[in-house]
């Protein structure tokens, strides 16, 4: 009978007279709901509007929208509100649904009220995307479809682009791709921060990101999106210093910490060669991947300008934009505003405003990036007049805490809107993390008719559980009002900080919680209590449950601390052992989903590689993105993330080295060297990174019947 539903649902797609945009959704909705698409039809409508209507007639489900987009959303909407179904993002997640196909009573409708909802983050191709094969993007494209995404930012595959180009200046294609990171730093080195850390960059890898990119654009252009795609913003090799000494070529300011090898080189767009280079870069890129006018590029991403006078930088600004204006007269420059927010010092109002209204109004689009914690548009009288986009940031690195606020993005949004005149809504989330119902309800405020406030929250509950339970409702809105709140900077448990006997003393290791941790038990054992085989409420389980572990690690590193320190030694050593104890235990709960697991990391690395030396290289490389990032302290443990394999291997044993010496330094009379102890930590953490041999990781358990036992393990 399946097989039967799926032929009809094929025949209908390829039926005559069909537009591109009714085939496109039917092909969404064979790839989500497989068992209803024989009975679900798309209809396009002549309206201008984005808009779509959902209605049953007869054993048929009509989605009517004015183009695929707002087709999906509408298919979205009868996925969320009638099958009480959550699609995932990741391409491992099922997609559950009833049964039976549900009725929709009566016509319900949606339409946009923003043009443009931008999504991803130039970092997200670092902490979440660089391993992804074509099966994880199509899956996440469809995400972004049935959330209303039209602006993807879409930067896969360059390097292919710009290995032509640095040709064209002489450039062999050993010291091109020299000049080039290793793939989970690209993000990077585009945005004009380092050059050549772990490199070089494989031949193979360019190749291949070239195949990805024109599957991942055609799909996207399929579906009505207009991927942003990049352009030149003055990073050139620091050799082509060397050939045209003549090129009004600098060095950019050190960034992240990295030494001078590692920093970039900035090419003036007041010299005749930025145009020039801007050309090949564009043309090129337009060959392989064609345009929708878009262009992301930022010139000073965490790094200082080359002055800060405003008209030099309106100079600036004026010939970057007009390079490319002169390939594309169609082009729209995507600007990220993080500059603004992190370097505000320099940025005070009368450079930013010389250096936006340089360009021709409304060829910029600036994308307010960081909404949560400072809305740029507030500060700069809406962006002096050039069109912006409401972003939601939300995660960095991909950790693995809860954070956001539903009501206070809610009021951002509509302040933006109501009394900025925002263009759009978009994310620019750092890394997927596990916070993917804050995203969903950001991109939901870009449509008429949104729930908001507990009514959401409620339908979120019903469908991450499938069904309607109230209990099941308490603990999501306990979570929403108690727990998803904060969430600014990075954010761990004390389990994944560097261990320390006091507060954490690096930014990036940030494990305080805005909080009650008592109250993130009562909401797991609400949980385990009411879930019942369905995938999205044990995933809840386990996330709950891992973060609710997770917090109570400080209680047993205090102590351990006080009872060291007071010389009862039996005590620290009970306390240490607890310590392991714990960490075990959130790794036995979090190999429970792929999601959280370091495997699934490591295998997709491995899987670009064509050889066995190749497939270490991408291993190391996908070890030290999410642990030491770039040997460096200023980055370290910043995408920290509680995954089963990674908690065993990692951060258990930098907290047995650290008991250990502790332990020993008292028992010996000796003051904690705490350099000393620095450097065996580093030496251990670098040492891990270069190590190849498979992680173990506990066997996957039922998580419910693991979170009981752990439940009353712990007396909570």
């Amino acid at each position: 009978m399946k097989t039967l539903s799926l032929l009809l649902a094929m025949f209908l797609a390829m039926a005559p007279g069909r537009t591109p945009a009714e085939k496109a959704a039917a092909g969404l909705a064979r790839r989500i709901v497989p068992a209803y698409a024989s009975r679900i039809r798309f209809v396009e409508t002549p309206q201008t509007e984005e808009q779509y209507t959902l209605s049953t007639e007869g054993k048929y489900l009509v989605v009517k929208g004015n183009d695929a987009l707002s087709m999906a959303v509408g298919l979205n909407r009868f996925l969320r509100d009638y099958c009480l179904t959550t699609v995932s993002w990741y391409a491992a997640d099922r997609i559950e649904v009833p049964a039976e196909m549900p009725a929709v009573p009566a016509p319900v409708s949606g339409s946009s009220r923003v043009k443009d909802r931008f999504f991803l983050n130039y970092c997200t191709f670092g902490y979440t995307m660089p391993w992804w094969k074509w099966k994880d993007w199509e899956r996440m494209i469809d995400w972004m479809a049935l959330n209303g995404v039209n602006m993807p930012l879409a930067i896969t595959g360059q390097e292919a682009v710009w290995q032509k180009v640095w040709r064209r200046y002489g450039l062999t294609d050993e010291e091109i791709r020299s000049y080039f990171t290793g793939p989970a730093h690209l993000p990077w080195h585009r945005m004009n921060n380092i050059d050549a850390f772990d490199g070089p960059l494989p031949q193979g890898w360019i190749d291949c990101q070239v195949k990805l990119q024109k599957q991942i654009l055609q799909r996207e252009r399929a579906l009505g999106m207009r991927p942003v795609l990049p352009a030149f913003a003055g990073h050139v090799p620091g050799l082509l210093k060397e050939r045209y000494p003549e090129a009004q070529i600098t060095r950019l300011s050190r960034w992240g910490g990295f030494p001078d090898a590692n920093r970039c080189h900035f090419l003036s767009s007041a010299d005749p060669m930025y145009a020039e280079i801007q050309k090949a870069f564009l043309e090129e890129q337009t060959r392989l991947f064609g345009t929708d006018h878009l262009y992301g590029f930022d010139l000073f991403n965490e790094v200082e300008a080359p002055s800060w006078d405003p008209e030099t930088l309106a100079e600036i600004s004026r010939k970057a934009y007009g390079s490319v204006a002169a390939v594309d007269p169609d082009a729209v420059w995507i600007q990220m505003g993080w500059l603004f927010h992190y370097d505000r010092k320099h940025w005070q109002p009368d450079i930013m405003k010389a250096y936006l209204q340089a360009v021709p109004a409304g060829r910029v689009v600036i994308l307010d990036y960081y909404l949560e914690h400072t809305p740029v548009w507030k500060n700069s009288e809406s962006f002096y007049g050039q069109p912006f986009i409401l972003c939601y940031l939300g995660n960095f690195g991909g950790n693995t805490r809860f954070a956001g606020d539903f009501g206070e993005i809610g009021r951002r949004i509509e302040a933006g809107i109501t009394a900025g005149g925002a263009c759009g809504i978009g994310s620019t989330l750092e890394g997927f993390g596990i916070n993917m119902p804050v995203y969903e309800y950001t991109l939901e405020r870009a449509w008429k008719g949104a729930g908001d406030g507990s009514d959401w929250v409620e339908a979120l509950a019903d469908r991450r559980l499938g069904r309607r339970d109230d209990a099941w409702r308490k603990a999501w809105k306990d979570l929403a009002d108690s727990v998803y709140i904060g969430g600014l900077g990075t954010q761990t448990t004390l389990i994944c900080a560097r261990p320390t006997r006091a507060d954490a003393r690096k930014w990036t290791g940030r494990y305080q919680t805005p909080y009650d941790n008592a109250t993130l038990v009562r909401i797991w054992k609400q949980m385990v209590a009411a879930a019942r085989g369905h995938d999205t409420a044990e995933l809840d389980v386990i996330t709950v449950g891992s973060q609710a572990l997770g917090g109570l690690f400080v209680i047993f590193r205090d102590a351990f601390i006080h009872c060291a320190e007071a010389k009862d030694f039996a005590g620290a050593e009970e306390a240490a052992a607890r310590m392991q104890d714990l960490i075990a235990d959130v790794d036995a709960l979090t190999a429970c989903t792929p999601q959280y697991r370091l495997d699934g990391w490591l295998d997709g690395a491995a899987a670009w590689g064509k050889s066995k030396a190749e497939k270490a290289y991408y291993r190391r490389n996908a070890r030290r993105i999410v642990t030491t990032w770039g040997q460096i302290t200023s980055l370290q443990d910043y995408a920290s993330r509680q995954w089963s394999g990674l908690l065993g291997s990692f951060y258990a044993r930098r907290w047995k080295l650290f008991t250990d010496g502790y332990l020993e330094a008292f028992r010996e009379g000796k003051p904690f060297d705490d350099k000393a102890f620095m450097q065996q930590i580093s030496d251990f953490e670098n040492a891990w990174v270069a190590d190849d041999a498979p992680v173990v990781l506990p066997r996957r358990e039922d998580p419910c019947a693991l979170s009981r036992r752990l439940i009353e393990k712990y007396a909570l």
